[in-house]
Protein backbone atom coordinates (compact mmCIF):
# COMPACT_ATOMS: atom_id res chain seq x y z
CA UNK A 1 0.00 0.00 0.00
CA UNK A 2 1.06 3.56 -1.03
CA UNK A 3 2.03 5.62 2.15
CA UNK A 4 0.12 8.88 2.10
CA UNK A 5 2.17 12.16 2.53
CA UNK A 6 0.38 14.49 5.06
CA UNK A 7 1.56 17.78 4.46
CA UNK A 8 0.18 21.83 4.75
CA UNK A 9 -0.98 23.43 1.54
CA UNK A 10 2.58 25.50 2.01
CA UNK A 11 4.59 22.75 2.61
CA UNK A 12 3.10 21.47 -1.06
CA UNK A 13 3.72 24.68 -2.85
CA UNK A 14 6.99 25.09 -1.30
CA UNK A 15 8.05 21.28 -2.51
CA UNK A 16 6.29 22.47 -6.23
CA UNK A 17 8.45 25.32 -6.65
CA UNK A 18 11.44 23.37 -6.02
CA UNK A 19 10.58 20.92 -8.44
CA UNK A 20 10.22 23.83 -10.91
CA UNK A 21 13.42 25.22 -9.76
CA UNK A 22 15.45 22.33 -10.21
CA UNK A 23 14.00 21.65 -13.82
CA UNK A 24 13.83 24.83 -15.49
CA UNK A 25 16.92 26.31 -13.65
CA UNK A 26 19.33 23.88 -12.70
CA UNK A 27 18.74 21.17 -14.87
CA UNK A 28 19.40 23.35 -17.94
CA UNK A 29 22.35 24.71 -16.22
CA UNK A 30 24.33 21.24 -16.16
CA UNK A 31 23.41 20.00 -19.51
CA UNK A 32 24.82 23.21 -20.78
CA UNK A 33 28.29 22.04 -18.51
CA UNK A 34 27.96 18.60 -19.82
CA UNK A 35 28.00 19.64 -23.46
CA UNK A 36 30.94 22.09 -23.10
CA UNK A 37 33.16 19.06 -21.18
CA UNK A 38 32.03 16.88 -24.16
CA UNK A 39 33.61 19.73 -26.40
CA UNK A 40 36.97 19.37 -24.80
CA UNK A 41 37.09 15.24 -26.56
CA UNK A 42 37.77 12.10 -25.23
CA UNK A 43 35.07 11.06 -22.41
CA UNK A 44 36.79 8.54 -20.79
CA UNK A 45 39.13 10.62 -19.17
CA UNK A 46 36.86 13.69 -18.86
CA UNK A 47 37.20 14.39 -15.15
CA UNK A 48 34.29 17.53 -15.77
CA UNK A 49 31.71 15.58 -18.00
CA UNK A 50 31.71 12.61 -15.41
CA UNK A 51 31.49 14.99 -12.34
CA UNK A 52 28.34 17.16 -14.23
CA UNK A 53 26.67 13.67 -15.59
CA UNK A 54 27.04 12.47 -11.78
CA UNK A 55 25.76 15.91 -10.70
CA UNK A 56 22.90 15.15 -13.38
CA UNK A 57 21.71 12.24 -12.03
CA UNK A 58 21.40 13.66 -8.40
CA UNK A 59 19.16 16.61 -9.24
CA UNK A 60 17.21 14.00 -11.38
CA UNK A 61 16.73 11.76 -8.39
CA UNK A 62 15.86 14.42 -6.36
CA UNK A 63 13.18 15.67 -8.37
CA UNK A 64 12.22 12.39 -8.88
CA UNK A 65 11.60 12.01 -4.91
CA UNK A 66 10.01 15.46 -4.73
CA UNK A 67 7.63 14.89 -7.72
CA UNK A 68 6.30 11.43 -5.43
CA UNK A 69 5.88 13.14 -2.21
CA UNK A 70 3.35 15.82 -4.00
CA UNK A 71 1.66 12.55 -6.06
CA UNK A 72 1.16 11.00 -2.52
CA UNK A 73 0.16 14.46 -0.59
CA UNK A 74 -2.26 14.85 1.31
CA UNK A 75 -3.43 18.39 2.48
CA UNK A 76 -4.55 18.64 5.99
CA UNK A 77 -6.88 21.20 7.28
CA UNK A 78 -5.73 22.14 10.75
CA UNK A 79 -9.17 23.32 11.68
CA UNK A 80 -10.69 19.67 11.49
CA UNK A 81 -8.07 18.26 14.05
CA UNK A 82 -8.62 17.22 17.33
CA UNK A 83 -7.27 20.17 19.93
CA UNK A 84 -7.15 17.54 22.84
CA UNK A 85 -4.42 15.15 21.27
CA UNK A 86 -1.13 15.01 19.36
CA UNK A 87 -1.56 15.72 16.12
CA UNK A 88 -0.25 16.85 12.63
CA UNK A 89 0.62 20.53 13.09
CA UNK A 90 0.91 20.87 16.68
CA UNK A 91 3.60 21.76 19.03
CA UNK A 92 3.91 19.31 22.06
CA UNK A 93 6.77 19.49 24.86
CA UNK A 94 7.42 16.18 25.76
CA UNK A 95 9.95 15.28 29.12
CA UNK A 96 12.61 12.26 28.55
CA UNK A 97 11.76 9.87 31.18
CA UNK A 98 15.28 8.61 31.14
CA UNK A 99 17.33 12.10 31.87
CA UNK A 100 14.63 14.85 32.67
CA UNK A 101 15.31 16.95 30.21
CA UNK A 102 12.23 18.57 28.10
CA UNK A 103 12.12 18.73 24.59
CA UNK A 104 9.73 20.77 21.85
CA UNK A 105 8.76 18.94 18.45
CA UNK A 106 6.38 20.66 15.68
CA UNK A 107 4.92 18.02 13.74
CA UNK A 108 5.21 19.15 9.84
CA UNK A 109 4.59 17.46 6.85
CA UNK A 110 7.26 17.25 3.99
CA UNK A 111 8.91 20.09 2.45
CA UNK A 112 8.25 21.65 6.22
CA UNK A 113 10.75 19.77 8.05
CA UNK A 114 13.56 21.87 10.11
CA UNK A 115 15.43 19.76 12.19
CA UNK A 116 17.21 22.53 13.91
CA UNK A 117 13.99 24.49 14.93
CA UNK A 118 12.38 21.37 15.80
CA UNK A 119 10.43 20.60 13.28
CA UNK A 120 10.18 17.06 12.76
CA UNK A 121 7.99 14.97 10.06
CA UNK A 122 4.75 13.53 11.72
CA UNK A 123 6.02 10.49 9.64
CA UNK A 124 9.23 10.52 11.80
CA UNK A 125 9.47 7.57 14.24
CA UNK A 126 9.04 10.18 17.00
CA UNK A 127 6.37 11.35 14.81
CA UNK A 128 4.30 8.51 14.71
CA UNK A 129 4.96 7.52 18.80
CA UNK A 130 3.82 10.38 19.96
CA UNK A 131 0.46 11.07 17.53
CA UNK A 132 -2.13 10.46 19.23
CA UNK A 133 -0.91 10.53 22.91
CA UNK A 134 -3.13 13.50 25.17
CA UNK A 135 -1.40 15.12 27.96
CA UNK A 136 0.23 12.88 30.70
CA UNK A 137 0.37 9.75 28.32
CA UNK A 138 3.62 7.72 27.84
CA UNK A 139 4.89 7.13 24.73
CA UNK A 140 8.06 4.44 24.12
CA UNK A 141 9.18 5.47 21.45
CA UNK A 142 12.21 3.18 19.07
CA UNK A 143 14.53 5.26 17.33
CA UNK A 144 17.72 4.20 15.78
CA UNK A 145 20.00 4.80 18.64
CA UNK A 146 17.19 2.62 20.98
CA UNK A 147 14.35 3.20 23.40
CA UNK A 148 13.15 6.41 24.03
CA UNK A 149 10.71 7.15 26.94
CA UNK A 150 8.66 10.44 26.66
CA UNK A 151 5.89 11.93 28.78
CA UNK A 152 4.09 14.85 27.03
CA UNK A 153 3.76 18.12 28.86
CA UNK A 154 2.14 20.22 26.98
CA UNK A 155 0.51 20.59 23.73
CA UNK A 156 -0.38 23.80 21.86
CA UNK A 157 -1.50 25.12 18.50
CA UNK A 158 -0.74 27.83 15.64
CA UNK A 159 -3.56 30.45 15.25
CA UNK A 160 -6.05 28.63 12.51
Amino acid sequence: MVESVPMTREGYNKIKAEIEHLDRDVMPEIADKIALAREEGDLKENAEYHAQRENQGKVQARINLLKDKLARATIVDMSELPRDEVVFGCTVTVEDQDDGMEEEFTFVGAGEDDYKSGKILVTSPIGKGLIGKKVGEIAKIEVPAGMMTLKVIKIEFPDV
